[in-house]
């Protein structure tokens, strides 16, 4: 071949290539550039976009939990089996002060001839907050700073237990892109959920990731969880995906939600303040007792059962509550005996305050009194 013929191939082939990538070019979706930096979004339209997704929340709901276990991660593992309940509830707002909003969940359960209600879990919203109330183990919290750019355009969600007692908090921005408003918070430790505590030992604490979405029929709380062994070092035994679906719901009766509320409402306001008065006093603090505080929280819902029939006067109550509360809190929490699981039950072993105990989960109940009822179908509702 001629250095002339050759010269004229190249020349053909480079032009028909840059033809080729010209066509591919014109042919697909005109490329759109990556903007140096996100356009600053209009503060206060988004602020009243998150407070309309967190007001959304609050309604009549059938309620149905799933969790099903997915990926075994310690050798020998075996997938247990999916845990699906359900129940009906009323989310009502107690609290709104624009930049902060508490949502409290109130189960009715029973025969349908004997419903009665149950004060669930509950969750705050805090706009920019200085401070997030952060489970670091050993039945402490600590009230971890966040910095000026940490909080910017950002919301603090608190899970506490049925007796107002806390239980984890998050904090993240809403997103509401592509016509959906949800909540995704960072990955972080939690108690052991009940559904589990009352069945299994072989495991004490979740590492979990929380969100919740606003869809058509009402909201859903979605879960991302690994469940960690802490017997020794720290280790993962199996993934789990739960999936919370609240569907608005006219079939039961909220009316005795209702009536419970308005005749207790006060006295929770008092085992909230004293809970808050805690978290504002102290950068840490934490319960007396290990594992379960049904030493606690018994007392409480039954306190509130009382006022609610009439046979404790109010007053009454509230003291009796600040004195327990007081009993079993201390503002200088030390390590825990950690129980580890045996072929039966667990023994003790000793860990640091860094290592989670287990806990109950904001849906638990207690086992005194007509909560025993209730026993078989919200114990399965534990679900938060």
């Amino acid at each position: 071949m001629t250095p002339q013929r050759s010269a004229c191939i190249r020349t053909a082939a480079a032009v028909a290539a840059a033809a080729i990538l010209a066509a591919c070019a014109s042919a697909g979706p005109s490329a759109t550039a990556w903007p140096a930096s996100e356009p600053a979004r209009n503060a206060a339209v988004e602020f009243e976009r998150d407070r309309a997704a967190i007001l959304a929340m609050a309604g009549d709901y059938h309620v149905r939990f799933d969790f099903i276990e997915t990926v075994p991660l310690a050798s020998g593992y075996q997938l247990k089996d999916r845990k699906i309940s359900g129940g009906d509830e009323v989310v009502r707002v107690i609290e709104d002060r624009g930049d902060f909003i508490s949502l409290q969940h109130i189960l009715v359960v029973g025969a349908d001839d004997k419903k009665f209600a149950i004060k669930h879990w509950r969750q705050d919203w805090a706009y920019e907050p200085k401070e997030v109330l952060t489970f670091v183990g050993g039945a402490t919290w600590t009230m971890r700073p966040a910095s000026a750019g940490e909080r910017r355009g950002r919301w603090s969600q608190t899970v506490y237990q049925t007796d107002d007692s806390p239980r984890y908090g998050a904090l993240a921005a809403w997103s509401h892109e592509d016509g959906v408003s949800e909540w995704a918070g960072p990955r972080a430790w939690r108690p052991l959920p009940r559904r589990d505590q009352t069945t299994r030992d072989d495991y004490h604490a979740v590492d979990a990731i929380n969100r919740h979405v606003i869809t058509p029929g009402g909201w859903a709380h979605e879960q991302d969880n690994t469940k960690l062994a802490l017997n020794g070092p720290p280790h993962a035994l199996v993934r789990e995906v739960g999936v919370n679906t609240y569907e608005r719901s006219e079939s039961f009766d909220v009316a005795i939600a209702e009536d419970y509320w308005a005749k207790t409402k006060d006295f929770w306001a008092t085992v909230r303040a004293e809970w808050s008065r805690m978290e504002e006093e102290h950068q840490t603090f934490g319960l007396t007792v290990q594992g379960e505080p049904e030493a606690l929280y018994a007392p409480l819902m039954e306190l509130a059962e009382a006022v609610a029939e009439g046979k404790t006067p109010l007053p009454d109550a509230q003291a009796a509550a600040r004195l327990k509360i007081a009993e079993l809190t201390t503002a200088t929490p030390k390590p825990l005996e950690q129980p580890a699981p045996t072929a039966s039950r667990r023994a003790p072993v000793r860990r640091s305050a860094s290592i989670s105990p287990m806990e109950p989960s904001p849906c638990s109940t207690v086992s005194t009194g007509r909560f025993t009822q209730s026993a078989a179908g919200v114990s399965k509702a534990a679900s938060c």
